[in-house]
């Protein structure tokens, strides 16, 4: 019995060893599982996040390329302007230097003079200088009057101003002119063209009048205004005391200065820097130096002298002209020695000689 009994146990104790053993295996098994899916997932996370690395750095490498891109077709883009920019200069120098080649005529750069244009109205109308003065300030400040400079010193077209006949028996505004004294007043056929014209036309359309123009020698302007046969000179007049006995002038419109014009070829001032190098020089000459100018104009009075003005004059000879242009034609004519003319006209008058 106690054999039969302990062989029982034995096999009970067996049993109970297997047993547990089972419930250890299984448990071994639990975890190796468990452990085995962590490494899945963070081998499979691994794996995302290399994928996503490679497809950030994909994406990140395509960008660039196309940043890249960008800029190198910004870099050709502003090559190509650069290119055209600097051939377009090329062009314009060489065309320049073609200029200066054919030039028959040029200004020498020094003003000589400072002067103040206005317009002279008749003494016997204050109330056309008031409102003269009115208009000039509106036109001033609206930009108007930057606006008619642009048509002949910058890109715009000139406006062409016509005369209506002269009739007492009209509301009229008379204005006396030389029309021989480009960009300010000059002829186009019938129609009056320039600075002052432009102005003339508006003035009489701000006092509600139309616009008579008389066309005349300037020596005469003033004293045709003055005479009461025109209402208002508008011809490029510089303010003088002695002009004032004729006309009242009006606020000054414009600042200008006379300059020299001299053969292409004279070399004379071309070392002069200031007004002063070129009077040293003046001053070196006698009559036998022949310089032209228009009739009545401060050239005239700066190479002959004037009081009036603050003029010393010098010993050169004066030559007079009804207009520059005339003057300029006879330097080339190899009659005169330099022309002397306002800044503006002296342009005008070189670039159109030059262009035939």
């Amino acid at each position: 019995m106690r054999k039969i009994f302990a062989s029982m146990t034995a096999v009970s104790m067996a049993a109970a060893v297997m047993l547990a053993g089972c419930g250890s295996n299984s448990s071994d098994k639990k975890t190796t599982t468990a452990a085995s899916t962590k490494a899945t997932e963070a081998a499979t996370e691994k794996k995302t996040e290399a994928a996503t690395e490679k497809k950030t750095e994909a994406v990140t490498e395509k960008e660039t390329e196309k940043v890249s891109s960008k800029e190198a077709s910004s870099e050709e883009v502003s090559s190509e302007k650069a290119s055209e920019e600097a051939s377009s200069e090329a062009a314009s120098k060489e065309t320049e230097a073609k200029a200066d080649e054919n030039a028959k005529v040029r200004v020498i750069d020094i003003d000589l003079t400072s002067e103040q244009y206005a317009f002279g109205v008749d003494k016997e109308q204050p109330e056309l200088l008031e409102k003269t003065n009115e208009f000039i300030a509106k036109i001033m400040e609206d930009g108007t009057f930057d606006e008619i400079c642009n048509h002949y010193f910058g890109d715009g077209e000139p406006v062409m101003v016509k005369s209506a006949e002269y009739d007492e028996s009209k509301d009229q505004l008379v204005v006396a002119t030389n029309a021989g004294f480009e960009p300010f007043e000059y002829m186009k056929g019938e129609d009056y063209c320039g600075i002052d014209m432009e102005m003339a036309a508006l003035l009489a359309d701000y006092l509600g009048k139309e616009l008579v123009i008389q066309n005349m020698d300037f020596d005469a302007v003033c004293l045709a205004v003055g005479q009461q046969k025109c209402d208002i000179a508008m011809a490029g007049l510089t303010i003088t005391d002695s002009r004032k006995d004729q006309v009242t002038f009006t606020d000054s419109y414009y600042n200008a200065s006379q300059k020299l014009i001299v053969a292409a070829d004279d070399t004379t001032f071309d070392a002069c820097k200031t007004k002063e190098d070129v009077e040293a020089i003046f001053k070196t000459f006698d009559s036998k130096t022949k310089v032209g100018a228009q009739n009545g104009t401060t050239a005239q009075f700066y190479v002959e002298g004037s009081a009036d003005l603050d003029f010393a004059g010098f010993d050169m000879t004066l030559v007079g002209y009804k207009n520059a242009s005339l003057a300029v034609q006879d330097l080339l004519n190899g009659n005169l020695d330099y022309v002397m003319v306002d800044a503006a006209p002296a342009a005008s008058i070189t670039a159109a000689i030059n262009s035939l």
